[in-house]
């Protein structure tokens, strides 16, 4: 079978979105946003406006500029979740590097015995060699070239390993006992956090890569804590495979790693000034009242 549609002009596109429905108040202006936002990316928060999905039809209403709205608001969340993520992430590997070289040594990487046995070591070691080849940091190059070593230490390969191979290297350290003691560092046990590593892999991929996170389905639902922090427990959405949950934990590690942070509120004021349905990120009714939320004001 072929695929039927023919391309059409920008103004064309302006064309069938009215013709579907959507109020465009300024027909030069749609036709610029979408010269820039390509109308397929666009379809996806227009998505939530549409009334009848066969034939791609409109509420009542709506406008070009909700779905505009909508559309900036998706894009500052996913740069205010990468702040997030990176921070986290900076301390990740540093726990990591930290008590993995303490048990095994410098080059603690390098053992396959410190991993799990069904842990793909030739291949870890293989991507953290192409790494440091293609590095642009000079001296990561230099400590590579001084030492006669398959690769420099722990603590500076940790810096260049992805951080899907760091999320794995994690999972797959041998001894559970290593891997709670790089999960007591934020207070929660190892199964816990090699879910959220995984998750927020996912979720850093998606936001590196532009795409939505508003309306989100996630197909790995990361495993929630059942004991701890009453804080971080009382704090969970039942609707698990949304948004809302990867922010409890965003905001309870950034809580933990950078306790003078302004990412809660920075949050809370992005949802305000974009005036968002925060129910379809799975936020209960009563988010800004449970206690990770507190210091909002």
């Amino acid at each position: 079978m072929q695929f039927p549609k023919a391309p059409i002009t920008f103004a064309q596109q302006v064309d069938l979105l009215e013709d579907r429905g959507l109020v465009i108040n300024d027909k030069e202006s749609a036709a610029f946003y979408l010269s820039h936002i390509n109308y397929y990316r666009l379809g996806t928060y227009w998505w939530s406006f549409i009334e009848d999905h066969q034939n791609h039809t409109f509420k009542s209403g709506t406008t070009f500029e909700q779905v505009l709205n909508l559309y900036s608001f998706d894009r500052e969340l996913r740069l205010l979740l990468l702040d997030a993520i990176e921070r986290i992430e900076v301390s990740l590997r540093t726990q990591w590097a930290y008590h993995l070289a303490k048990k095994h040594g410098s080059h603690a990487h390098l053992e396959p015995t410190a991993f799990s046995s069904k842990f793909n070591h030739n291949d870890f070691v293989s991507n953290i060699c192409a790494e440091i080849q293609r590095t642009s940091d000079t001296n990561i190059k230099k400590q590579n070239y001084k030492y006669n070593e398959e690769t420099p230490a722990i603590w500076i390969i940790a810096e260049v390993m992805s951080f899907g191979w760091l999320s794995r290297s994690y999972d797959a350290i041998g001894r559970r006992a290593l891997k709670n003691d790089i999960a007591d560092s934020y207070k929660v046990k190892e199964t816990i956090l090699s879910s959220f590593l995984h998750h927020i892999t996912t979720v850093r991929n998606i936001c590196a890569h532009h795409s939505r996170l508003y309306n989100r389905d996630f197909t790995f639902t990361m495993k929630l804590p059942t004991n701890g922090d009453s804080v971080l427990l009382n704090s969970f959405s039942d609707t698990t495979k949304q948004l809302y949950n990867t922010l409890v934990m965003c905001a309870y590690f950034m809580d933990l790693i950078s306790p003078n942070h302004h990412w809660k509120q920075k949050l809370a004021s992005l949802i305000e000034v974009y005036n968002i349905d925060v129910t379809e990120m799975g936020f209960p009714e009563n988010w800004k009242t449970l206690p990770i939320w507190n210091s909002i004001k």
